[in-house]
Formats: C-alpha cells, structure tokens, sequence
C-alpha cells in the first residue's frame, strides 16, 4: 500500500509539472511593451489595446524581440494588416541593432507566401506555402497565425489551416528570441493581439 502511494504521489507531481511547463504565457499585456524591446526608429506602439507596428520617416527594418528566448513551444499571434502587410513573426532569432539572424514565419500581402519560413542571414528561402493555400489569409481582417517549433520540426498554421510544415536541423540546434518585423520600404501598418506562448517538453 505505501509503495503504491508513494508510486501515485510520484505520478502527481509529475503531472502537475508537465502542466506547469505547458502553461500559456501571454507575451503581450494589451498595456505596453513591457517584456519587449524596440530594435531600429520604426514605429511599435499599443492602441486600444492592440499592439501597431507601423513604417516611420527611415523606412527601416524595425524589430520588437522579447526579452525572454524560447526554444521549443507553440506560439499563437492574431495580426490584421493595414496597408502593406509586409511582416513577420521570427522566432530563434538574436540581434545586433537591426540585424536579426533566425528563422522568419512570414506575414505578407496576398500572393507573398504568408506562412513561408525564410532564413535571414543565412539560406533565404527554406519552403514556401502550397499557391492554393493563400486563399486562407484575409487582409484587411484578423488573422490567426500559429507557430509551432519542436526539435527540427516547424509547423505553421493561419486561420486553422496547415501552411507548411518543415524538419531542419539548423532549426532544433538553437532557440533564442521571438520578434515582430516591420519590412523596410515603407507603408507598413499591422496591428497585432492575443501573442501568446506555451513551451513544449523537449
């Protein structure tokens, strides 16, 4: 009897560990940028309650990267894009200035391949979204985007459909940071909600 106890006491905690470490963590307070950081004179600001990245005078590359880094987890981004929507959602990434290295789920237009992963600094392009596939991205309206990274495994989602899904040892060897882009050029304007974050058990 006490075996069997101490077998289901060992059981318990395990249980209430797994869930600690898969809880979900809301990576954007819906107030300020707090947790986050600015890279670059783009804009990043919160109204109603929404987070707007948006091109400034420089039309620069701007970034806004955690604080914290992550390695294997599932992250969820609601995003509606207003005038262009060239952007993104990078994930093991570092940054010196306005220079990101890391993996890219790509946030764009109609017909640029929303849900691609693209490698910056490094090999470009990794895969690109099926052509029939980008019916599922709405512009002008919130989108869901979903990112999953476990190990060497990438899925993406956008409004519940798989996009991609990618095996890349570069991917699993690393983690690092999670950021938002602002694309140089210009005329860029994407409001952002609900970042949220839940780490897997490698």
């Amino acid at each position: 009897m006490k075996k069997r106890f101490m077998t289901l006491a060992v059981l318990g905690l395990l249980s209430i560990s797994t869930a600690f470490a898969q809880k979900t963590q809301k990576l954007f307070n819906g107030k300020n940028l707090d947790g986050w950081k600015i890279h670059g004179t783009e804009k990043w600001y919160v109204e109603k309650g929404e987070l707007v990245c948006e091109s400034g005078p420089d039309k620069e590359y701007g970034y806004l990267a955690t604080d914290k880094t992550f390695k294997d987890f599932e992250l969820t981004v609601q995003f509606k894009q207003e005038a262009n929507g060239n952007s993104g959602v990078f994930f093991h990434s570092s940054l010196e200035g306005t220079k990101i290295s890391g993996w890219q789920a790509e946030v764009a237009p109609p017909g640029s391949n929303t849900g691609g992963i693209y490698e910056s600094y490094g090999r470009g392009w990794l895969i690109k979204p099926a052509a029939e596939k980008d019916k599922n991205l709405k512009m002008g309206e919130w989108n869901t985007m979903k990112v999953v990274v476990k190990g060497n495994n990438v899925t993406t989602y956008l409004n519940g459909v798989e996009m991609i899904t990618l095996d890349d040892e570069k991917i699993g060897a690393k983690g690092g940071q999670i950021a938002l882009q602002i694309h140089s050029g210009g005329g860029i304007k994407v409001r952002w909600k609900n970042i949220t974050v839940k780490e897997l058990k490698s």
